[in-house]
């Protein structure tokens, strides 16, 4: 009997000026702690995103791109020639498959603490207001520093550091490269109201580092291989933002004319960031509704494509215990398979590489992906 079933909207092609993708299917960053201690990424980085190469994007971890901007222990950096090459194996491995992968350069600001920098500092934030609560350290828990406040030179120096990471990665075989300006990092800090109690003019107007950052890099790597993901209104990790619209419909204004190759926009409960900044955008822009709630479902994808709040959707939890994700929605699978916690931030392939295909539990072979290899 012909299969009839139409066939999902995720699943068809893309294109604009600067993406031409076979499917809608992004994935999300996600921090899995697959580092050495410099910051090189462990050699079975290369197998994690190989498998999941069939997405239509694969954007990956944060990357620290200098470690004045090292958030956590074992957390991968673009820095260093051991960087570089390190992540030329995994883009050389997912472009052996056939995908295209971005690189997501993620500054922590004041995210941080001495027992897990490599450079045994304080870090600086926008203000010298600390991250709420303990955080994890190298060897356990601490409380968290009270962040040194940024100077006009340390500005200017993690612009150029940006900037350093970006070229550093197409060296790397990048096809692009995605700034964190979401999720309580050194962008969004500088955009949320209480993290940023300035002064000057990066007070005044907070989006004048998210600004002046975008442009920087996109004027050293080509605007048309960078994105911006943002995420107006996101409390994690004790951010606050009491009105973020205004704020993030000037920057996205800002923006705009610039020609990114994406925008990467989560939504929010208190504010429908989707709704409201789709038609300020004219370029691409991918949404996720999965940030702070449960793993997105194919449904839900396709409701965001049919509403027209995105061009692409993006997928994380969905993606890391489904690499074969965009067969997983072709057969209407149901996306079962659980997070494997106990190892989802440990170093070794367990819980990294280990999850099998459709293809593996229909045969009867659910050991583990095909591509996953012992390192």
């Amino acid at each position: 009997m012909t299969n009839t079933a139409p066939v999902s909207p995720l699943l068809t092609p893309y294109t604009s000026a600067a993406l031409h993708l076979p499917n809608r299917l992004v994935m999300a960053p996600m921090t899995r702690y697959r580092a050495r201690e410099d910051g090189a990424p462990l050699p079975v980085v290369a197998d994690y995103y190989a498998q999941r190469a069939e997405a239509g994007l694969l954007i990956t971890e944060g990357i620290w791109p200098h470690r004045r901007g090292q958030s956590g222990w074992r957390v991968p950096g673009l820095e260093t020639e051991a960087h570089v090459t390190g992540w030329r194996a995994v883009t050389e491995a997912v472009h052996a498959r056939g995908g295209r992968i971005f690189a997501q350069l993620m500054h922590g600001g004041r995210q941080g603490h001495p027992r897990s920098r490599l450079l045994g500092d304080i870090p600086a934030g926008p203000s010298a207001v600390p991250v709420p609560g303990p955080v994890h350290v190298k060897d356990g828990t601490a409380e968290a520093p009270v962040p040194r406040e940024m100077t006009a030179q340390d500005i200017r120096t993690a612009i150029d550091d940006h900037v350093a990471a970006a070229r550093n990665a197409l060296r790397a075989g990048f096809d692009g490269v995605e700034i964190h300006g979401a999720n309580s990092y050194l962008t969004h800090q500088f955009l949320a109201d209480n993290t940023n109690l300035r002064t000057d003019a990066y007070g005044h107007d907070r989006t004048r580092f998210a600004v002046e950052l975008v442009t920087a890099v996109a004027e050293a790597i080509g605007a048309h291989r960078l994105g911006l993901r943002l995420s107006p209104g996101n409390p994690q990790f004790g951010m606050s933002e009491r009105d973020p619209a205004p704020v993030y419909r000037a920057l996205t204004d800002t923006l705009d004319p610039l020609g990114l190759a994406y925008l990467h926009l989560t939504d929010n409960d208190d504010y429908p960031a989707l709704a409201d900044l789709r038609p300020r955008w004219s370029g691409t822009l991918i949404a996720n509704v999965g940030e702070n709630h449960a793993p997105t479902t194919r449904y839900q994808g396709e409701r965001v494509l049919a509403e027209g709040h995105g061009d692409l959707v993006s997928y994380g939890r969905a993606f890391l215990t489904h690499p074969d994700l965009p067969a997983r929605i072709a057969a209407d699978d149901p996306l079962a398979t659980p997070v494997d916690t106990e190892h989802l931030y440990t170093q070794g392939a367990r819980g990294y590489t280990d999850y099998p295909t459709l293809a593996d539990e229909r045969s009867g072979t659910a050991t583990g992906a095909s591509l996953c290899q012992a390192r």
